[in-house]
């Protein structure tokens, strides 16, 4: 009978007679039948025994095999006593062999100093070359998707704490991720907000500066939107402003003198710096024409009227002579 054979049929409760036995009873010979497996366990000694394979067995042979013997002898789903230490001889098998460096490897150099965990944690002993790079429980994760292809796996009251190791690890495991995500996430948040605090700040005092911002009584030009309609002069510099129908009521004597007053200041400072702009432009098409020797430019720029220049000597004058 064949290594691998004999697992199988350890693993499912047949050796010695015992598959009509009760689920309770056909596992009560606990030490029997953990000693009777780890000794066919040891009875393997190569990886390509253990998967029962030949020698040039291909991938989707090893795949194959493997499929069949981890289904077996999952923890999760084989609840004889080594089954454990089984599976992990199983996925420690494949992963080399299913690897080309480390499968030639194992080739060259035998088989002579490979041996399987006994129960409870004891060493392994074969060569660091021959270790499989992740977990047998990692490995069948990776190959089925991390669960089981078909149908409910029934969990028996009796499964050892062996058995449980891989459940309670990956349990473990995603509850510590789960702490660190729910950790990250007010930290995530507070972070965001401290970067969107400035542009807040800059829209709510944008908001409060329009809310607070009144129309002015008055305005330098015609304005219908607004309801600057009705046209009016300062009577020191007698300059144009337009104002809504409901101006007269509020400023009167002195208000309105005080008013007209900064309307004045504030005409002169709009002729200023329209002068300015015509001055710029004369300027600029002189350079120009001298530049190109262009006529037409030359010609261009001295018919070229400064009238804001001409408004601000008058309110000049004006304003010496008031």
């Amino acid at each position: 009978m064949s290594c691998r054979y004999e697992l199988l049929v350890i693993s499912l409760g047949r050796w010695g007679g015992s598959a009509d036995l009760p689920i309770g009873n056909r596992y009560g010979s606990d030490s029997r039948q953990r000693g009777a497996l780890d000794r066919r366990i040891k009875k393997c000694r190569n990886y390509y025994e253990i998967l029962g394979v030949s020698r040039n067995a291909s991938d989707e042979e090893l795949k194959k095999a493997y499929r069949k013997l981890a289904l077996k002898f999952h923890p999760d789903k084989n609840c004889a006593p080594g089954a454990t230490d089984a599976f992990k001889a199983i996925g420690n098998a494949f992963a080399v062999l299913s690897n080309p460096d480390k499968r030639l490897r194992y080739d060259e150099y035998g088989d002579e100093q490979v041996t399987f965990t006994a129960p409870r944690g004891r060493p392994y002993n074969y060569y660091r070359d021959f270790e499989a790079d992740i977990t047998p429980e990692e490995l069948f994760n990776v190959f089925f998707g991390g669960h089981f292809p078909t149908g409910n796996i029934h969990m028996f009251s009796n499964v050892t704490d062996d058995s449980h190791y891989y459940r309670r690890r990956h349990r473990h495991e995603r509850m510590q991720t789960r702490k660190e995500e729910e950790e990250e996430k007010p930290q995530t948040t507070y972070s965001a907000f401290i970067q969107l605090l400035p542009v807040l700040v800059i829209v709510i005092i944008s908001v409060i500066t329009q809310l607070l911002a009144a129309n002015p009584p008055y305005s330098l030009f015609y304005k219908s939107t607004l309801g600057y309609t009705i046209s009016r002069e300062t009577q020191n510099l007698q300059v144009p402003y337009f104002v809504d129908k409901n101006f007269e009521k509020a400023y009167r004597g002195a208000s309105l003198r005080d008013l007209e007053k900064t309307i004045e200041k504030d005409y002169i400072d709009y002729v200023q710096t329209s002068c300015w702009k015509e001055k710029q432009q004369k300027s600029e098409l002189t350079n120009l024409a001298g530049l190109y020797r262009d006529e037409r430019l030359k010609q261009k720029a001295e018919s070229l009227k400064l009238e804001n220049c001409e408004k601000l000597s008058k309110l000049i004058g004006l304003r010496r002579g008031g």
